[in-house]
């Protein structure tokens, strides 16, 4: 038996650098490192075929085909992008109010993408038979026992019937769950994907035997959302375990340079409270603002430093943030810096904070605990299971409660949590792999008897 580790679109995409794509990377080089008991192939699906992948690197081979593929992976963002502007659209009078308006939308708009659809389709077929480089990939044959685990963001991906065929060989499938927030949070998501996930997790529900979540409370979620949709019989005949993330920065090139805004902003010795992640409702960086405007304007010299990619739904909210009268004085906002600047930031900050309404893990907070950066975050429930009594929690109903934790820090010197981070340890990414590798043996030998049979260690 092999574990066949897929990471098809982080091969595609070897630059982004978000959440998922953090992790998949991670696993892929420390899977050698963590000595399991089984052999593990990265893995990657192109055109109805498996690869093994070589590299996760961009490898310049062929430079044609190379040009052609990066042409490709530009439009297709570009396609993206264009739908994510018309949904934006939408949502803005008289199309919000309006399905005659909305309708009449469309179809101009549906005409205008030609201009990206066209020259997409036109160079996928020209690059229908072309293969991976050989130094990046090469062709694998899967076997019967193999067990491919769907460890990248697997939705955004049609290789259902490539998967499918290699179920009917007997290949076992696995699925790495990192939210159900498209599910049961919709209102945070954009309608398209919402819809993609859906068909998505219901074509895994009926295809995976199991299922590997990165948090204990997700795995939760997962096994009641089997059972809704399949039943109670079909649901218990599969396995459920769960993971956790490591926490290292792996993306800090030696050549890297630091943000000069970055480090400007902390020659100033006011304390710097830190937000690092997407800029989206979910995040909920409003919640964050009003907390700090009633610092402020209690004559508070604390700043608020905001450090994430703009994402989608936050336009009003940027807006804010940009025309803020504290803008550039106690309030910052960095959307394009590397994970050197980052982890700089880790280093100097006063305390991390995080007002997410939902989450499947939380990985800054763990990010900055493993630096011994405090962090302040929403009592959700995984949360508690991330970091415990280490942490300090505020009531997202009230910004007073944030505000209040922060004033007392302040006065005091001390950390409003129930035990001292100095006592906190959490795992690296070998660990991290280390537990995805065991907790999928032990799902694959116990069956489906028990809701979750992952190994995992909550402190290291």
């Amino acid at each position: 038996m092999r574990f066949l580790i897929e990471c098809t679109y982080v091969y595609e995409h070897p630059q982004d650098n978000s959440g998922i794509q953090r992790v998949v990377r991670n696993i892929v080089r420390e899977l050698g490192a963590a000595q399991p008991e089984v052999e593990c192939v990265p893995v990657m699906m192109n055109g109805g075929q498996l690869y093994r992948v070589l590299s996760l690197a961009p490898l310049t081979v062929d430079r044609g085909a190379t040009r052609r593929q990066a042409l490709i992976v530009r439009l297709d963002h570009l396609r993206n992008r264009y739908w994510w502007w018309h949904s934006r659209l939408e949502r803005l009078w008289p199309f919000r109010r309006s399905p005659l308006a909305r309708r009449l939308l469309y179809w101009p708009c549906k005409l205008a993408s030609l201009a990206i659809t066209l020259p997409l389709r036109g160079l996928l077929w020209a690059n229908r038979n072309a293969q991976p480089a050989p130094q990046r990939a090469v062709p694998l044959q899967a076997r019967a026992g193999d067990q491919l685990i769907l460890l990248d963001s697997s939705w955004h991906d049609d290789f259902f019937p490539l998967a499918e065929k290699l179920k009917r060989q007997g290949v076992g499938i696995v699925s790495v769950i990192y939210d159900l927030i498209p599910l049961t949070h919709p209102q945070f998501c954009d309608e398209g994907l919402v819809k993609v996930f859906d068909r998505w997790f219901d074509w895994i529900a009926e295809t995976a035997d199991g299922f590997m979540a990165i948090s204990q409370t997700i795995s939760r979620q997962v096994a009641t959302e089997i059972q809704r949709r399949l039943g109670a019989e079909a649901a218990a005949r599969r396995w459920h375990g769960h993971f956790h993330l490591g926490s290292e920065l792996d993306l800090q090139h030696k050549d890297a340079r630091l943000d000069a805004d970055l480090q400007r902003m902390f020659r100033d010795p006011a304390p710097v409270y830190l937000m690092v992640s997407t800029i989206e409702p979910r995040k909920n960086h409003r919640y964050l603002l009003d907390a700090f405007e009633l610092l402020w304007a209690q004559g508070s010299d604390v700043r608020l430093c905001i450090i994430g990619k703009i994402g989608w739904k936050c336009e009003e909210l940027v807006e804010r943030i940009r025309q803020h009268p504290q803008q550039g004085k106690r309030l910052f906002m960095f959307n394009r810096i590397n994970d050197k600047s980052l982890e700089y930031a880790y280093a100097k900050a006063r305390a991390l904070i995080f007002p997410s309404y939902v989450e499947g893990f939380g990985l800054p907070l763990v990010e900055a605990m493993q630096r011994g950066l405090p962090a302040m975050a929403s009592d959700i429930p995984v949360f508690r299971e991330v970091g415990g009594d280490y942490m300090a929690y505020f009531d997202l109903a009230e910004p007073q409660s944030l505000a209040s934790q922060i004033a007392q820090f302040e006065c005091t010197g001390e950390f409003p949590a129930q035990r001292p981070l100095g006592d906190w340890r959490w795992l690296g990414w070998r660990e991290a792999c280390q537990q995805l590798i065991a907790g999928t043996l032990a799902g694959l030998r116990s069956g489906a008897r028990q809701p979750d049979h992952s190994v995992h260690a909550n402190r290291l």
